[in-house]
């Protein structure tokens, strides 16, 4: 039994991605859902593939025995984004009784197009899937997450932080993140909400296969940290979310918090 048993927390972006070649989970939000699952905290894992979200249904349920609700939801341009979330977090509410910890991993984006050359629709794909998102489920969640004194933790780049080139769109919604971040922690301080945001540089099998695939373009965008390895989605990404949700430790809320080759953890 772990110490978020009983306990619920939202994942954007958790579905099941394909695994990495030494079989460790593929993505950030996957990684993230291990790591609560195995503190026994019950788990609400949203995205658009709704293939990827029933295979970590079955696999977290069977492998740690919590309750996962796999509810697709796709936030983008020209629909009612509002009702989208509301029907998350009701549906969550309805099942679980109770939204202890929020994270807003989810995020899409058009990669190595250029200012100059990215479309209105590449730019609005990147801020309604990322920042739009976070708006949306931070606002829903808000009375519950104030009801269990939860946690919002949201994710950001070293690409806004940087500036990395070709990333534009990806940027920009990642700053402003950032900056929702902060504001969020100044005025729900009070009501006892911590809220931070993680700046993480995460070895997925998105990158696994960029490199494979595309070594130069992959050699002149992503480049080794000092420590000499990328951070590990479960074992290191994912611990820092359940320990920023530990009720016994409260960070500095409103900070940006670096992962630097998944070894530390750098306000």
């Amino acid at each position: 039994m772990g110490f978020l048993t009983g306990k619920t927390v939202i994942i954007t972006g958790g579905g099941r991605a394909e695994p990495l070649k030494d079989g460790s989970a593929g993505s950030i939000g996957y990684g993230i859902a291990i790591a609560y699952a195995k503190e026994g905290a019950n788990i609400v894992i949203t995205g658009r593939n709704v293939q990827k979200l029933e295979d970590a249904k079955e696999e977290l349920e069977r492998l740690y025995g919590v309750k996962v609700l796999a509810i697709p939801a796709d936030i983008s341009a020209g629909q009612d984004n509002e009702a989208v979330v509301k029907n998350v977090v009701d549906t969550t509410m309805a099942e679980l009784g109770r939204i202890d910890v929020l994270i807003n991993n989810a995020q899409a984006s058009a990669s190595g197009v250029t200012i100059e050359n990215h479309t209105t629709e590449q730019f609005d794909l990147a801020l309604y899937s990322g920042l739009y998102s976070t708006f949306y489920y931070m606002k829903a969640c808000y009375p519950y997450l104030k009801e269990t004194k939860g946690s919002v933790i949201n994710f950001a780049s070293g690409a806004g932080l940087f500036g990395n080139y070709g990333q534009c769109s990806y940027a920009a919604a990642k700053e402003g993140i950032r900056g929702l971040t902060r504001v969020a922690a100044t005025e729900w301080g009070k009501d006892g909400i911590n809220v931070n945001v993680v700046c993480p540089l995460a070895w997925t099998s998105q990158l696994e296969k960029w490199k494979e695939y595309n070594p130069e373009a992959f050699a002149a965008n992503v480049h080794m940290p000092p420590m000499g390895h990328f951070g590990n989605s479960e074992m290191e990404i994912g611990r820092v979310c359940v320990q920023l949700a530990n009720p016994d430790f409260k960070y500095m809320s409103g900070e940006t918090l670096t992962l630097e080759g998944g070894m530390g953890l750098r306000p």
